[in-house]
């Protein structure tokens, strides 16, 4: 187990170091000059150069490139285009927003799809089990920003229980007003993400209930329930558990659609400003975040099947000698 530690956290180093790369260079690639946010119209062909040498984009790439690694490997992530100010902490404030966001969502979207997905398995033949399935297939076909422009129809513009958007200046020191604010949004990515859960978890529970295991259980004389839980949850858990770590990712990195709709000060709003203004650092400095985030995400999930199936762990060790 501990070799395998060490090879996928080296994985995980390199592949951070391609992300950075591969961030850098497509930045580069977009139309458009940094240099023309921190001017207005018309700017002097000198104005421009001025403010190309301010913030560096008339060094060659490589210089710029390596200037970029040297500040990963001091935990900097650079300064603002723009604002002029530190990109680092800029992110971690509005990861205030975005975490919980993504947390909340993605808990409630677990149970509501694992529940759901069992039944819709235990009782397919029925004609409920057939509609969940059904309307789960719908659910994936929905747009995010749909099902969040309904919500805000009907909950805060018809019966005004909810706010449509926005969030508390003081952020979470009235933890009150910041759930309430978050409530419609958490729902939204909750139901597109509980969509696709539940046509993983079904699957997963049909094999669960197909296989030669748990009918030898019930035939020694287990009761259903507990031969569900003794054998069948650990094996079931496995395929849903790295569909899990997906889902949270994907929600992570789909925040952007979510904060636009609702106007939350968060990582995807900060995202769609910095493209806008073409503010490099600040790109560079969400998305390698964001990068990070999905890789630990998948790192995580990975040991999290080991530790659920001891065949993994097996075929691992096996592996190692």
């Amino acid at each position: 187990m501990i070799f395998y530690l060490l090879r996928r956290l080296v994985f995980l180093a390199g592949s951070l170091f391609l992300a950075s790369v591969v961030l850098f260079l497509l930045l580069r690639l977009l139309p458009g000059d940094p240099a023309n946010s921190l001017l207005s119209v018309g700017a002097s062909p000198e104005q421009i150069a001025a403010a190309r040498h301010e913030i560096g984009s008339d060094r060659p790439v490589p210089e710029q490139f390596v200037q970029w690694l040297h500040q990963l490997a001091t935990f900097d992530l650079g300064n603002s285009f723009v604002s002029t100010l530190p990109v680092g902490p800029e992110i971690t404030s509005r990861l205030d927003v975005t975490v919980p966001l993504t947390l909340l969502s993605f808990l409630l979207a677990v149970v509501i799809a694992v529940p759901v997905g069992f039944l819709a398995a235990h009782r397919s033949a029925t004609w409920y089990g057939t509609l969940i399935s059904g309307v789960s297939q719908l659910g994936i076909a929905v747009p995010v920003f749909w099902i969040g422009m309904i919500l805000i129809t009907v909950f805060a513009l018809r019966l005004g229980v909810l706010p449509a958007g926005g969030f508390p200046q003081d952020g979470w020191a009235r933890p009150g007003e910041a759930l309430t604010a978050l409530a419609l949004p958490v729902i939204t990515v909750a139901l597109v993400m509980s969509a696709s859960l539940i046509r993983y978890v079904r699957s997963a529970a049909l094999d669960v209930l197909g296989s030669d295991y748990l009918r030898t259980a019930r035939a020694l004389g287990s009761s259903f329930h507990r031969a569900m839980w003794r054998h069948g949850m650990r094996n079931g858990a496995v395929p849903v558990v790295s569909v899990l770590g997906i889902e949270l990712a994907t929600t992570l990195l789909g925040a952007v659609v979510v904060e636009t709709v609702f106007a939350l000060p968060g990582l995807g709003g900060l995202l769609a400003q910095a493209v806008a203004q073409h503010d490099y650092p600040t790109v560079q400095g969400v998305l390698f975040v964001s990068t990070f985030a999905v890789l630990v995400i998948g790192f995580l999930s990975d040991l999290a099947q080991r530790l659920i199936d001891p065949r993994l762990r097996g075929r691992l060790s096996g592996g190692a000698r």
